[in-house]
């Protein structure tokens, strides 16, 4: 369109898809927090105080009018084990060992960072949905912490209280009233309806990011900072940042995951009914 196309051939294809299984912009509501281990989203429910009604990930299918829609259970089941195994033998050890030789400023400020990174996918999802003063407060928060924060390091933008909900385009979907979908839980990464595993994928090409800085999506000429065919170098670059970004927000919440898996007698079914719980009432506001 426009003289602008897009160039995908299968390499591209698959990196593609790789890089939308562990890249950013989910979802979450703290987007980074949404790391690719089973505990985070029940957790992230547990720890959640921004509701007059907080979440129960442990209620009983039903207790909260809340269709849990898992036609495919038995493959989300086994595919949660392997996350929790995965979690167990390579995550968290390695979070560990990373805690003990970070400061946890540090954490927090690479948290801050790959947060800001994420700023073109939530302001062009408040334009979608109508939401004109979250995407002003989003270009208020990226302009703050990208200049005075460090490129973001730094949170100053919530001191000065410009905060507001993170917006994805799985909630922009269903703000236009697509219906969720069926529950799937994806191999090393966080559960999904399948509305939300079509924006997630969504988000990932929303981000300039992956177009203009370290390219997987070529558009017609237009230029990036490491050239397109240099695609050895910007998939390193990616999947590096990502495994820091992982490691180090598993290291922020090693005490609360803890709680979690060791407080639940069925965590499949408490991380599905708090996942579901957190993305109906993220659609609501």
């Amino acid at each position: 369109m426009y003289g602008m196309t897009i160039e995908l051939n299968d390499k591209m294809v698959g990196l593609a898809l790789l890089i939308a299984l562990f890249s950013f912009s989910g979802c979450a509501s703290q987007a980074g927090s949404m790391i690719p281990q089973p505990l985070a989203t029940a957790a992230a429910a547990v720890g959640d105080t921004s509701h007059e009604v907080p979440f129960d990930p442990f209620a009983k299918p039903g207790e909260q009018d809340l269709e849990e829609y898992d036609p495919w259970e038995p493959f989300n089941t086994k595919v949660f084990e392997f996350n929790r195994q995965i979690d167990r033998w390579v995550l968290k050890p390695a979070a560990k060992g990373y805690d003990f030789i970070m400061p946890n400023p540090v954490q927090t400020g690479i948290s801050n960072f790959f947060y800001n990174a994420r700023f073109v996918p939530r302001f062009v999802n408040n334009i979608l949905q109508g939401k004109f003063r979250g995407a002003g407060i989003e270009t208020g928060r990226f302009l703050v912490n990208t200049t005075v924060g460090l490129a973001g390091f730094i949170d100053w933008a919530s001191d000065m209280d410009l905060k507001t909900p993170e917006e994805d385009l799985g909630q922009t979907l269903g703000f236009y009233g697509v219906k969720p979908g069926p529950y799937i839980v994806v191999p090393l990464y966080q559960p999904f309806t399948v509305r939300d595993l079509v924006g997630y994928v969504g988000d990932v090409f929303l981000n300039p990011i992956y177009w203009l800085a370290l390219p997987i999506i070529e558009i017609g000429d237009i230029p990036s900072a490491i050239p397109h065919h240099n695609r050895t170098t910007t998939s390193l670059i990616l999947l590096g940042a990502k495994a820091a970004e992982v490691v180090n927000d598993r290291s922020l919440n090693l005490e609360k995951y803890q709680g979690v898996e060791e407080s639940t007698v069925d965590l499949y079914s408490a991380v599905r009914n708090a996942y579901l719980q957190k993305r109906a009432k993220a659609i609501q506001e």
